[in-house]
Order: C-alpha cells, then sequence, then structure tokens
C-alpha cells in the first residue's frame, strides 16, 4: 500500500469485476493484489473490523458460486496448493472502506526496528 504506486489501468480493474448475486464484486484475493497485500492481511482486517462490512458490502460466496468464479478465472487446485477456502467478495462499496479498514490497519501497526550491530569487546 505505498502512496506512490503506479495507477492500475482502468480495463485491468474491469477485468476484475464480477456479477454475483445481482451485485458487482471484486474477489478478495483480486483486491489485495491492487492495494498491495496478501489476501490473509486483507481479510484480517476486515474479520477485525467486522462491523463496518454488511451483508450488502462483502460477504462470503457459496460452493456454487465459488465454483463459477473458478470458472471465470484461472486458479490452482484446491489439491495442489490453491485456495481451500471460498472467497469474499466486495461491492463497490466494501471496496472503499476495505481501502480505509486495511489502511488503518497497516498505519497502526508497528513499525519494525532496525537491527543495530552491536560490537562486544571481552
Amino acid at each position: 500500500m505505498s502512496a506512490g504506486a503506479n495507477p492500475v489501468p482502468l480495463q485491468h480493474i474491469h477485468g476484475l469485476i464480477y456479477l454475483v448475486r445481482g451485485a458487482k464484486v471484486m474477489r478478495d484475493s483480486d483486491l489485495a493484489e491492487l492495494y498491495g497485500v496478501a489476501t490473509k492481511v486483507l481479510n484480517q482486517a476486515v474479520k477485525r473490523n467486522r462491523e463496518r462490512f454488511p451483508e450488502d458490502f462483502m460477504f462470503q460466496v457459496d460452493s456454487k458460486e465459488a465454483a463459477i468464479l473458478r470458472s471465470q478465472v484461472v486458479t490452482s487446485s484446491s489439491t495442489w496448493g490453491g485456495r481451500r477456502r471460498r472467497p469474499y467478495v466486495f461491492t463497490e462499496q466494501g471496496v472503499e472502506i476495505g481501502f480505509h479498514t486495511l489502511r488503518e490497519t497497516v498505519d497502526a501497526a508497528p513499525l519494525p526496528r532496525k537491527r543495530r550491530k552491536v560490537r562486544v569487546s571481552y
């Protein structure tokens, strides 16, 4: 989530939008890639702030919907290390709330400390 990241071409984003339950949505993995974080990081931030995401902002697809999404997107088989859980999908409002939630989570995370080389003399 770097502030100086290059903008993503609009055509690329349009290719990541799917119609599920009559709503235009984006998969959690696609959204995480756009945000520059792992899917797990995005989903953890969402779970910690679940009250911000009502059902019309984000939902988990059922088995049938997951199969349809898999047929539209080339993904690896669950047998060979692919997804083992049904993805979450985000509506337009969920995408925006997800961005702000993730930004707050990343901004609040403690910064890694630089290791100092310590010279010990005996």
